[in-house]
């Protein structure tokens, strides 16, 4: 079962930028099954499976994340509770970990049930400022030799099929400072807050459908100091490609008009550009539709922001798709139900075996 594997994933601290430990782990569990495992320069771990007689078809890559949203430091203890198994980062994504490893036992204790080269991946590098790094830089290096791309992630029943496209911003406000009562200068602040509520007021359409959000936010050095810097970070979603730019310009717009009103400077630096779009997941949906079937699983199909994004600019047939159920997700107490491992593994095993029947490219 891959609640076996879970725990010990869940409790290997991964956050965005730091994921060396859980690669490691990763790596050493997938080399404990006999697999050859390597590391790429941006720290995806990945292991190729090409039975004899099936070099040069097209294979099929599934990603599972390595990072979570918490920070260094977190208590990422997992508890168990009524069948659930609790703690940050449990199930996002360290089940779908799980689940992608025992995969890979089950596929050694039955060889030659492949008739194509399958990959596996644990990548970096999806969350917050990751910018979909790892999943970018497997298939931008792999694409000729891969037919299709899965991400593992998210919850049983579900297929992502269209990626959200996402711009992200640093915007940094700097200024002379000084003194409260003994300098008149311009406040960093006030020019921050005039930007958020610029960006606020900014028209989104509701069809499709387009979303701004400034996550986070500060500055400042004390109360009896005029704030010389603060600083934003700033999220623009959209279904469409063109709507997105189209933000995109008139949010930047906005940062610099809030710096020159207040007299102070900005600097903005785009710090993440998720492509957006189909996916190309018509060729995978019939796998997907009969293998959930078989064990009575409804799928639904969704819109979202995943590492199959990265395949949208290459025209690789991709799709995201989750091993377990679950709640919370990003939050401390995330929690996993622990019996919907093993659906999740069965059905992501009947995918695998359907697509050798039914490669796409």
């Amino acid at each position: 079962m891959p609640l076996s594997y879970l725990t010990r994933i869940a409790q290997t601290p991964a956050p965005t930028f730091h994921e060396g430990r859980r690669a490691d782990l990763l790596a050493s569990l997938w080399q404990e099954l006999g697999y050859t495992t390597e590391r790429d320069a941006v720290g995806n771990v990945l292991t190729r499976v090409t039975p004899p007689g099936t070099e040069g078809k097209p294979a099929l890559l599934l990603a599972a994340h390595l990072d979570t949203v918490f920070e260094p430091g977190t208590d990422v203890t997992v508890r168990e509770e009524a069948g659930r198994l609790i703690g940050p980062g449990v199930g996002d994504n360290s089940a779908s970990l799980a689940v992608v490893t025992a995969l890979l036992r089950d596929l050694r204790a039955a060889p030659g049930t492949l008739t194509r080269p399958l990959w596996v991946a644990a990548n970096v590098g999806e969350e917050g400022l990751g910018d979909l790094r790892g999943s970018k830089a497997l298939i931008e290096q792999h694409r000729p030799q891969l037919g299709a791309f899965i991400a593992v992630d998210g919850y049983l029943g579900v297929a992502v099929t269209r990626g959200v496209g996402v711009r992200r911003y640093r915007a940094t406000f700097v200024g002379p400072g000084g003194h409260s009562w003994g300098d008149q200068g311009p406040s960093t602040l006030h020019a921050m807050g005039r930007a958020i509520s610029a960006l606020y007021a900014l028209h989104l359409p509701m069809t499709p459908r387009t979303t701004l959000n400034v996550g986070v936010a500060g500055g400042g050095t004390s109360v009896n100091s005029i704030a010389g810097s603060a600083e934003l970070l700033l999220d623009l979603r959209s279904l469409d490609a063109g709507v997105l730019a189209d933000l995109d310009s008139r949010a930047v717009a906005s940062l610099h008009a809030a710096a020159r009103e207040v007299g102070v400077t900005v600097r903005v630096e785009r710090v993440g550009d998720r492509p957006g779009g189909h996916l190309n997941s018509e060729p995978l949906l019939p796998l997907i539709r009969e293998a959930a079937r078989e064990l009575r699983i409804e799928v639904r199909t969704a819109s979202s922001s995943t590492d199959a994004n990265a395949a949208a600019p290459h025209g690789l047939s991709a799709v995201a798709v989750g091993v377990y159920r679950g709640g919370n997700a990003h939050r401390a107490d995330e929690w996993v139900q622990a019996a919907s491992l093993g659906s999740g593994l069965k059905f992501l095993g009947r995918m695998v075996d359907l697509y050798q029947r039914r490669p796409v490219r």
